[in-house]
């Protein structure tokens, strides 16, 4: 009786661990419409843009989303405006020069002030932003939804979980070496860049 008590425990307490796992979520999404949006708003000129080749994986816990570790990825050679000579710009040497600089990232390391309500987990995370070569630490403001079997509601024909990621930060332009000589009257130096990705957990 007392083995089979014990061998019951350790059952549970193996069910318990594994259950407790973290899920870990691929953000390269089918639907390509995962998104970053960035805007320089300048006294004489406001620039507005995107890029869409997002990826990377986050590892999430729901039941601790203060370990929530992980890394995305934005594609330097997705970043378009609407004006084909901007772009031309933007991609080229002197700005985000996507020929040499392929991948922009951001590796989470740390999460501070972490508050759960519901589904959804607010915090500040702390890693590193690596723009254009140039890797800086830098915490940012973000809210994690945790989306249960809704998977298929975004994927037909596809069973797991999603996790939404939401952050709109600023960094400085001449932080990063993206053309610092620009005139800020034209070209500001404050970039407020928006992101709203879902990452997927398909059940295997």
């Amino acid at each position: 009786m007392k083995k089979t008590l014990l061998l019951s425990l350790g059952l549970l307490a193996v069910a318990s661990v594994a259950s407790a796992a973290p899920q870990v979520f691929d953000f390269k999404d089918p639907k390509g419409v995962n998104n970053a949006v960035f805007k320089l708003d300048a006294p004489l000129e406001a620039i507005t843009g995107s890029a869409n080749g997002i990826s990377g994986s986050i590892s999430f816990d729901p039941e601790n989303p203060g370990a929530t570790t992980g890394k995305i990825v934005i594609a330097a050679a997705s970043l378009i405006v609407p004006n084909p000579i901007m772009k031309d710009h933007l991609q080229g040497e002197q700005w985000m020069n996507v020929a040499k600089h392929k991948e922009i990232t951001f590796e989470a390391k740390s999460l501070s002030n972490v508050k759960t309500s519901g589904y959804t987990t607010s915090a500040s995370v702390t890693g590193t932003l690596t723009i254009k070569g140039v890797a800086k630490e830098t915490t940012i403001p973000v809210r994690f939804t945790y989306l249960k079997d809704k998977l298929g509601q975004r994927v037909p024909n596809m069973k797991g979980d999603l996790l939404v990621l939401r952050a709109n930060f600023q960094i400085k332009r001449t932080d990063f070496d993206i053309n610092p000589k620009a005139p800020q009257d034209k070209a500001s130096d404050t970039i407020d860049l928006a992101l709203s990705i879902a990452g997927a957990a398909p059940t295997k």
